[in-house]
């Protein structure tokens, strides 16, 4: 059998450095994976950090308001 995918058509030399080649080439991917996965972690985390402080902010304000109101 005679595919592209066919094993015997390599060296061993060849077999080893493709090997080599392609594990460089997974741990490069894997790293910049990483590094993508925490910076989309960041961001929602910043987004979310931000609404929370909003909402915490318009809390305070009514809180404040209705302590107004309540003292008259």
């Amino acid at each position: 059998m005679k595919t592209p995918h066919d094993t015997r058509l390599i060296s061993a030399a060849d077999w080893t450095r493709l090997n080599d080649v392609a594990r460089r080439r997974a741990h490069a991917l894997r790293r910049e994976a990483i590094g993508d996965v925490w910076r989309g972690a960041d961001a929602a985390f910043q987004a979310t950090l931000a609404s929370a402080g909003r909402s915490a902010l318009r809390l305070a304000h009514r809180l404040a308001r209705d302590a107004v109101v309540q003292a008259k």
